[in-house]
């Protein structure tokens, strides 16, 4: 059972807030019946819901994974660069990320077309956890990942990292696995510029428990139910 304004906003009539006032206007009816009673719950694989005289039915929703190859953007627009959704079937142009990973970056990143889905997912109180292989010019000692755990104060923000440590440490190059929560912008390689280590790479391996894996560069898959519920936070 689901409420009446979510499976509106769902189905793309309105928002859930402007689906309230359509409810409560008296536009809405349910199996033939008129509703303006706010929190009214359906079946929506078995009720028929009419807008204003018209049918409504619940839209499919996605949930893709994404291997994001680099100099693509997630936004969509005008912009002439390539775009995440260029690599999706050309119906599925209702998708947008959830979340970002900048132009240079690689990696894994979601698509959908559930706000819900998305908001859960993206809202700092929940803190879903991300890890990155960072490769970066220079030898990164335990030093540098001790001041990313405690925290590095980089235009005003507060960048930190909650885990950390060294794959790979030559004179040339270091590889370092790092865990983040917040995900602000351009957080990783902010934070190793700030300490001189120019970063040649970045790439997300997991989101949550979901991990790249073997999903190639460029290529999408669809996340299974129970990888759905593992991402949602029980609220």
């Amino acid at each position: 059972m689901l409420r009446l304004q979510k499976f509106l906003a769902d189905a793309g009539i309105a928002s859930r807030r402007a689906s309230e006032q359509i409810i409560s206007e008296g536009r809405v009816s349910v199996n033939g019946k008129t509703v303006s009673t706010l929190g009214t719950k359906i079946d929506p694989l078995h009720d028929r819901v009419l807008v204003d005289g018209r049918p409504i039915k619940a839209k499919r929703k996605l949930y893709i994974a994404l291997n994001k190859p680099p100099r693509y953007i997630c936004k969509s627009g005008e912009d002439d660069r390539r775009k995440i959704g260029d690599l999706l079937p050309k119906e599925w142009d209702n998708l947008f990320s959830v979340g970002r990973l900048d132009y240079e970056s690689e990696g894994l990143i979601f698509l959908t077309n559930d706000g819900d889905f998305s908001l859960k997912l993206t809202h700092p109180r929940y803190g879903l956890p991300k890890t990155y292989i960072a490769t970066v010019e220079g030898k990164v000692d335990p030093v540098i990942l001790q001041k990313f755990l405690q925290g590095i104060r980089d235009e005003g923000e507060l960048l930190r990292a909650q885990k950390a440590r060294i794959l790979l440490a030559t004179k040339a190059q270091s590889v370092v696995e790092l865990e983040l929560t917040e995900g602000k912008n351009r957080e990783i390689r902010r934070m190793f510029e700030s300490q001189n280590f120019p970063v040649k790479r970045l790439q997300r391996i997991r989101i949550g428990k979901i991990k790249l894996g073997e999903l190639p560069l460029g290529k999408w898959r669809a996340l299974t139910e129970p990888e759905i519920k593992s991402l949602l936070p029980e609220i």
